[in-house]
């Protein structure tokens, strides 16, 4: 069923994808397996986006079927055993960056494994990245983009972040489809993450968590 809810999501199928959803939950299947499904299909979105397959309208169809997917497994999410937290995190979609489906289902692995997530929404700009850390004592900060366009603002914003001169008290990881070592290195964040487990795996490796 994971990978019918990657193909109804992918290929615009509404309510197929919800159905096969609420089904799922239904029956027992892990919430975070659901919304890897979710992230898998926004990558094929992405990835038809960037050959001219699909275009904005698609994009925005595509997000507001993955909102009400992680609408409908947060019920499940918050049965979850909470723990103590182990360390603060900001995150948020890059300045001129709308899409926030990646962004989402990495916040909320994180929050099930146990750090204070502060996300700050889409197109953040670099200023409220740096006010968010001043605000939160942030450890780790993770910069979304899904498109190629991103990849200027988070640079701008790693840069934002050292002349704010908070640079060496955060980790900055980065996220999203066309993410890459390259961009990493071009931005001047410290790792990036294909997914979302990545991201856990990054956020407890620089917290000890």
């Amino acid at each position: 069923m994971t990978k019918e809810l990657v193909e109804a999501v992918a290929d615009m199928r509404e309510q197929d994808a919800l159905r096969l959803t609420k089904e799922m939950l239904a029956s027992g299947v892990d919430p975070m397996e659901i919304l890897g499904a979710g992230r898998e299909a926004m990558d094929l979105v992405g990835q038809r986006f960037e050959e001219g397959q699909y275009f904005l309208p698609e994009l925005i169809m595509a997000g507001e079927m993955l909102n009400q997917i992680t609408d409908l497994a947060k019920p499940e999410l918050a049965k979850m055993p909470q723990v103590e937290r182990k360390g603060s995190i900001v995150l948020g979609s890059v300045v001129g960056d709308i899409h926030d489906i990646g962004k989402n289902i990495v916040t909320f692995m994180l929050e099930v494994n146990g750090f204070a997530v502060h996300d700050l929404g889409v197109d953040v700009s670099p200023q409220a990245f740096v006010a968010a850390i001043e605000e939160h004592g942030a450890q780790v900060v993770g910069l979304s983009g899904f498109l190629t366009l991103a990849f200027d603002a988070m640079k701008d914003t790693v840069a934002a972040i050292e002349a704010a001169g908070l640079r060496d008290q955060v980790k900055i990881m980065l996220g999203g489809g066309q993410v890459n070592d390259k961009i990493r290195e071009y931005a001047g964040a410290d790792a990036y993450g294909d997914d979302a487990m990545e991201a856990v795996s990054l956020a407890q490796q620089w917290t000890g968590g």
